[in-house]
């Protein structure tokens, strides 16, 4: 989960240039946001730690949630 994630997708928009598509948007989110990226995979290196032994709690990678999330708001736009 992205704190202000509309405020920030829009101004990760609103500086690409060329073609938009989920790859580009992406990587431009890792060059303009880094800290919030990186907090988001620490939250997700806590998460999986913090699971007791056997228990299985399906949460996707933090690549492939991010690029869900861009995929579904580009969508809506």
């Amino acid at each position: 989960m992205i704190i202000d994630q509309e405020q920030k997708f829009k101004e990760v928009l609103s500086k690409i240039e060329g073609k938009i598509n989920e790859r580009s948007f992406f990587n431009k989110f890792l060059e303009v946001y880094p800290e919030v990226w990186k907090k988001h995979k620490i939250t997700f290196s806590k998460f999986n730690r913090s699971k007791q032994f056997g228990q299985t709690i399906p949460l996707p990678k933090p690549e492939v949630s991010l690029r869900k999330e861009i995929r579904v708001w580009l969508q809506k736009q």
